[in-house]
């Protein structure tokens, strides 16, 4: 069967649902596909947080003005996201870290975002079950407009509106090759049929190395698997989000309860490792309850695996591909893709519409990894 569309999206996540509301409200014709099931990937795995506190101009641009759509999304779309901000409290445990985060501070407030430096002793009126001496803490950040939103609910909002504008959205549908012709693409090839298509968006995350080399293009992306644990139910005791760049542990109470949280299990090596660890459950528990040690006799429910899809600079690839019109690189986000996805989705769309490219874009580009000509590292990451 041979379908036509103007754009066909690879990845069901929240960036591709996204883009495909945000390009079919424009009236372009979408279709994505997803070769297992809406949030399967990166997006159904992750940790809820939505964070604006980073190293670069680039990630706190993005994640700002992704807030601002994530409240519209819950307050004037009517959608229930699950918009929860209670903040980031980012746990600062030496002198070098605090000099990152007072650059970090003075950046981030003159792009106008509310973060502050927090001293030690102010640690528990944040969060109060936080033990600040035994998780080595000499002070931390905090923005109170960070929180969460639950990924479901997000990305299951946007493929309904998507569908409503006429986006099509197929899943247990997947890509088994792309085909170009002199630097255009021409069709993409599934297990549900061949799509006539003039531009691709590969947003496929720990797999977009894949999609990409169908069509010869390197991108320098490597997963990593990440594990997470939920507990049983607790009486609300912290709004915050809790993360340590230096230990790579976070973790926050969700509004049933539960505490969610993560930490990298220590000599991980890259690669689609998709079973879970006892290492990792060792590792969390004994982190975790040296920050709060009132969860020591807390069950844990269960836990579960995902993938970071991580680039050399921690920084998402976005855009455009050299020598290949109209593929469109969406992905790298190096496990901070949910917080950032609806403002990259609007750009991604004006660009894909207008053809008109914008500086984050630019500056994002795959060509940044020629030569190794890419001078900037996002420095805030967990794990």
């Amino acid at each position: 069967m041979m379908m036509k569309s103007e754009v066909v999206i690879i990845g069901g996540g929240i960036n591709g649902c996204a883009l495909a509301y945000e390009l079919s409200l424009r009236d372009v014709s979408v279709i994505l596909v997803e070769k297992k099931y809406l949030t399967y990937g990166a997006t159904g795995r992750c940790g809820a947080g939505i964070r604006q506190q980073w190293s670069t101009r680039e990630n706190v641009e993005l994640a700002m003005d992704s807030v601002k759509i994530f409240e519209e999304l819950q307050h004037g779309n009517q959608w229930d996201i699950g918009l929860r901000q209670g903040g980031y409290l980012i746990v600062i445990h030496d002198e070098e870290e605090l000099g990152q985060m007072k650059k970090n501070v003075q950046m981030q407030q003159s792009l106008g975002l509310d973060v502050s430096l927090v001293e030690k002793d102010q640690i528990p009126q944040i969060v109060p079950s936080l033990d600040p001496s035994g998780m080595d803490a000499m002070g931390a950040t905090f923005c109170p407009s960070d929180g969460h939103a639950d990924p479901f609910k997000t990305t299951y909002a946007y493929a309904h509106a998507a569908r409503a504008q006429g986006a099509q959205l197929y899943t247990q549908t997947e890509v088994t090759d792309i085909r170009s012709q002199n630097g255009e693409i021409q069709e993409v090839k599934t297990t549900r049929g061949s799509i006539k298509t003039g531009i691709v968006i590969n947003a496929a995350g720990a797999w977009s190395q894949r999609i990409a080399s169908m069509l010869d293009v390197a991108v320098p992306n490597v997963p990593f698997r990440k594990e997470i644990l939920v507990t049983e139910r607790l009486q609300p005791l912290f709004e915050a989000m809790v993360i340590s760049f230096r230990d790579g542990i976070y973790f926050s109470q969700m509004e049933g309860g539960q505490i969610v949280g993560g930490i990298p299990i220590p000599h991980e090596q890259p690669g689609y490792l998709m079973e879970p660890t006892f290492t990792f459950l060792q590792h969390m528990s004994r982190t975790l309850t040296r920050y709060m040690p009132c969860l020591k006799h807390l069950n844990v429910l269960r836990q579960w695996t995902g993938f970071y899809d991580v680039t050399p600079d921690a920084l998402p690839i976005l855009g455009e591909t050299p020598g290949l019109n109209r593929f469109i690189q969406c992905h790298g986000f190096s496990g901070h893709g949910f917080m950032v996805a609806p403002m990259i989705a609007r750009l991604l769309s004006q660009l894909i519409i207008e053809e008109k490219s914008c500086p984050i874009l630019d500056r994002l580009g795959l060509h940044r990894f020629k030569d190794k000509d890419w001078k900037v590292q996002e420095r805030s990451v967990v794990g």
